[in-house]
């Protein structure tokens, strides 16, 4: 089964329905600038991956959103299955890099349903750029 993305008001929703090895760019999942534009500051970025029986992740899988906007100071917080797995603030700049602790994920992963949580507030409205944010989990 292919890939699905449903966009909801406040909300992106990525279903992984096979594994991707390396960097998976956003504008390459079919999402647009337009589908970036965060006009409250606020992302809610959900990735369900199905089916993880045969897929391993990454050393250090990481998540690289760039934006247009010089931010003062933006926060973030993952969650995998219920549990927070990276709480940070990341101080001025254009790009945020999310490295997540694989051991980790690897602790909480179920057999069939996995779901990863991003939540950004920004300081306020941001773009992101789909030609230069990924997703790299395995």
């Amino acid at each position: 089964m292919k890939d699905q993305i449903e966009l909801n008001p406040g909300e992106i929703k990525l279903t992984f329905n096979e594994g991707h090895s390396g960097k998976v760019y956003l504008k390459d999942l079919g999402l647009t600038a337009s589908d970036l534009k965060l006009e409250s500051g606020n992302l809610r970025f959900v990735i369900e991956v199905n089916n993880l029986t045969d897929v391993h992740f990454s050393a250090v899988p990481t998540i690289e959103f760039q934006y247009s906007e010089n931010m003062s100071e933006t926060h973030w917080v993952c969650d995998f299955n219920g549990e927070t797995i990276s709480d940070k603030l990341d101080h001025h700049g254009h790009a945020t890099v999310i490295l997540l602790n694989r051991k980790k994920i690897e602790s909480l992963v179920q057999r069939h349903e996995n779901t990863l949580i991003v939540h950004a507030d920004f300081p306020a409205p941001a773009s992101i750029d789909p030609s230069k944010s990924f997703i790299s989990l395995f």
